[in-house]
């Protein structure tokens, strides 16, 4: 905003932190609204955190329930673990909108709903029998209606647009409200209109005009009577970008290629949550990356092992549903020894379930999921960031020890973004592959002492000459072998070779007491909420801490030890208990499972009941 406007208001309240949730149609543009706004509150300096939540039905009635979709942001002068439990303000764009998310809101909370949207017809779509803007029952709330239908039409007065142009410029209108009332930058959406917009002049008028109304309508008409600062965060110095989960694991793979030294393969079929990372790796042409769209789960994966075997870095990604269809070619990259990347953005199951809310209910399908003894190492991102350095992970595993590696995130990763600091690529080490015997030595199973890899021999190279295939293969030799003997042994080193990994993992390190009375155990996407309620935990003087993992096969070498120290263990998963499962096998430890499994990620205080539960020995 220019200096001008701001001198004259009156001052802002400043506050550490705010949850916005931005709810309509998806013809509403929410997505695009809740996205820029975040984008705005990066550049203003907050550390954020976003949870998109989009509508299972690609087609939905307007105006209906199932068509709903929301989008929220946390953004704070401190740090931001989490999406927020409640959000503060709603913002609704009809009455379905409302319906669905006013039992989120916080009491006292603050209530924006387009009041245009709220007709009969409207009004019956979502179940309402009268209007709830006039019926009392949103007395627990701050409501302000606001006519964005309207008043967006005569902010584009005099363009050559259609009335339902108009009317989808009403996301942008209400986008310059939000941008007055917490002190947004607008400069960075403008100039992202007109990179959108370019091949329609006219859009990039109207959308423009729309914001910039918006946001002088916030001010003059001083509907809100006060707007609002969040002091910049404390970020760690560097280049910072507003980043995705599922845009991390793209830049994370392509990164891995220049460590590497190898051409990045990315084969994938569509499928919700995960198509992002094959969109976003298509960009990167340039760089020599190839993306290949198959024509379902099998041909992607085969097409990506395939590459490897030609020597490229191969990748594939899919959902939960798509890893049931590529476990057999997981068995085959297995046998063969080739190195592979698979991500699981996991959602809701089983079949097609949930397939646009979150879930971690994959970890068993990961570890057990193929058909014989088939060990594989698995890994799991934290954050929507931590998605770039787990991809690399995932690939030096993967490339070191000649093995397909699982790379597990979920929705709420995949979707959800935050602050991430751009690293320095020169820092980063190097892992390419191991240089290959003399060709007179050459054995395709004879394998590194070090790490039991076998060597990486191409096709085509005079004196590699093997063969590759789903059939057991000799030790050492190749040839394909049917001796009860050699299966087992090869079986027993493709094994030995997975728990080697664990000597290279870094040793899990305690958040909070070394010792104590409880210990939360967390993997995947519940970093955040186990992180925000153990901090909060720890500032009263409770004798809580936790861990959370990144390897889960191998497990880290000195978890158990850990795990031994404190009177109890709780894992708190997106699941009915899968790690708690895990570690009562591995361990003999007598976990805890705090489960939630409703597609929807955890809010920090349903964790710090959970432990408070122990704390009190209100469970055994």
């Amino acid at each position: 905003m220019n200096k001008t406007k701001t001198a004259k208001r009156s001052p802002a309240e400043e506050i550490d932190s705010v949850t916005i949730r931005f709810a309509g149609d998806s013809g509403d543009g929410i997505q695009l609204t809740g996205m820029q706004f975040s984008t705005a509150t990066a550049l203003a300096g907050n550390d954020l955190s976003t949870s998109p939540d989009y509508p299972a039905e690609i087609r939905a009635p307007l105006g209906s329930l199932a068509g709903v979709s929301g989008y929220q942001i946390h953004f704070s002068s401190g740090q931001a673990l989490t999406p927020g439990d409640e959000p503060d303000v709603l913002v609704a764009m009809n009455p379905a909108a409302l319906k669905v998310n006013i039992k989120d809101l916080r009491k006292g909370g603050l209530l924006i709903a387009n009041s245009d949207a709220f007709s009969p017809g409207n009004l019956a779509k979502a179940g309402y029998a009268a209007s709830p803007l006039a019926d009392g029952s949103l007395s627990d709330y701050r409501v302000i209606t606001v006519e964005l239908s309207q008043r967006t039409a005569e902010a584009l007065q005099g363009l050559a647009l259609t009335k339902q142009q108009v009317e989808r410029c009403k996301n942008f209108y209400a986008l310059g409200l939000m941008y007055w009332l917490y002190d947004r930058p607008m400069e960075g959406t403008l100039k992202w209109i007109e990179g959108k917009f370019k091949k329609a002049p006219v859009m990039v008028d109207a959308n423009k005009k729309a914001l910039l109304a918006g946001n002088a309508f916030a001010e003059t008409a001083e509907i809100f009577g006060q707007y609002y600062r969040i002091k910049k965060s404390s970020l760690e110095p560097g280049l910072h970008r507003n980043i995705t989960g599922n845009e991390a694991m793209a830049l994370g793979l392509l990164t891995a290629s220049q460590l590497s030294g190898l051409q990045l393969w990315y084969g994938s079929y569509p499928i919700t949550p995960a198509s992002e990372i094959l969109h976003e790796l298509s960009k990167f042409k340039n760089l020599g990356v190839k993306t290949f769209q198959a024509e379902d789960e099998i041909a992607a994966i085969c097409s990506s092992i395939g590459a490897a075997f030609a020597g490229s870095l191969g990748a594939t990604g899919t959902s939960g549903p798509g890893v049931s269809l590529k476990s057999e070619a997981m068995g085959l990259a297995a046998i063969v020894e080739l190195p592979l990347v698979i991500i699981n953005i996991q959602r809701g199951g089983p079949s097609t379930g949930l397939p646009t809310k979150t879930e971690q209910a994959d970890l068993f399908q990961a570890l057990y999921g193929r058909h014989g003894e088939c060990p594989m190492p698995v890994l799991a991102a934290a954050t929507p960031a931590d998605c770039f350095e787990m991809a690399i992970e995932a690939a030096r595993i993967a490339v070191k020890y000649m093995t397909p590696v699982i790379l597990l995130a979920d929705g709420f990763l995949g979707n959800g973004s935050e602050p991430w600091r751009v690293p320095d690529v020169s820092k980063l080490p190097k892992f390419p592959p191991s240089p290959l015997p003399a060709a007179g030595k050459f054995q395709p199973y004879q394998r590194d002492p070090q790490t039991l890899a076998r060597p990486w021999a191409l096709p085509g190279m005079a004196g590699y000459e093997h063969r590759v295939g789903g059939l057991e293969k000799s030790d050492i030799t190749g040839t394909v072998n049917y001796e009860p003997e050699n299966h087992e042994r090869m079986s027993l080193l493709r094994q030995a070779k997975i728990d080697k990994i664990a000597v290279e993992i870094p040793p899990i390190e305690v958040l909070g007491p070394k010792r104590g009375k409880v210990l939360v155990v967390g993997w995947g996407s519940t970093y955040g909420a186990i992180t925000a309620a153990v901090t909060r935990f720890q500032a009263r003087g409770e004798s809580v801490a936790a861990v959370h993992l990144r390897h889960l096969n191998p497990l880290p070498s000195n978890l158990g030890e850990i795990l031994g120290r404190y009177e109890h263990v709780v894992v708190p998963e997106l699941n009915l208990g899968q790690l708690v499962h895990i570690l009562r096998d591995r361990y003999l430890v007598a976990a805890t499972g705090i489960n939630k499994i409703k597609g929807l990620s955890f809010k920090v205080a349903e964790i710090e009941n959970g432990i408070q539960a122990l704390l009190t020995g209100r469970r055994n």
